[in-house]
Parts: C-alpha cells; structure tokens; sequence
C-alpha cells in the first residue's frame, strides 16, 4: 500500500514538471511620465522585470493556402456568367 501512495505521488509531480515549460525573465528599464529613464540612487536605471513562459513550437507541415483556391474558383464563375 505504501509503495502505491508513493508511486502517485512521484506520478503528479513528474505530471507537474512536464506542464511548467521554461520561463525566461525579460527585463526593461523603467520609464518616467516624460519618458526618460528613471536612475536608483547609485545612478544606475532602475528596471522592471517579468517572468514570462516559453512554449515550443509544434513542428508540422504548412497549411494548404484555402483563400487563394477560393479566390480562384470564384473568379472563374464571375467570368462565366458575364
């Protein structure tokens, strides 16, 4: 029994790992109302940073291009009923 609540255990937390993904932290300087860059008090700009979630692209074949065939074919009837 306890080798069955052990194992679900381990189980959701290789589950919950897998989701998380990779985060990456994006930082900017900050800015004051006029637009400039406001400095600490050792002179340095002070920034603001944002932890932001990285998802990797699917990898695929390209989508047939539906709206150029449509265009086509419809330009087609529009010559034959003129």
């Amino acid at each position: 029994m306890k080798k069955l609540i052990v194992a679900s255990i381990l189980s959701l937390f290789a589950v919950s790992s897998i989701a998380a993904g990779e985060v990456k932290k994006s930082c900017k300087d900050k800015m004051d109302a006029k637009g400039q860059v406001v400095k600490g008090k050792d002179g340095k700009p002070v920034q603001v940073c944002k932890e932001v979630k990285v998802h990797k692209k699917a990898e695929g074949k390209k989508a047939s291009d539906k709206k150029a065939s449509n265009k086509k074919a419809s330009d087609k009837k529009a010559s034959e009923k003129k």
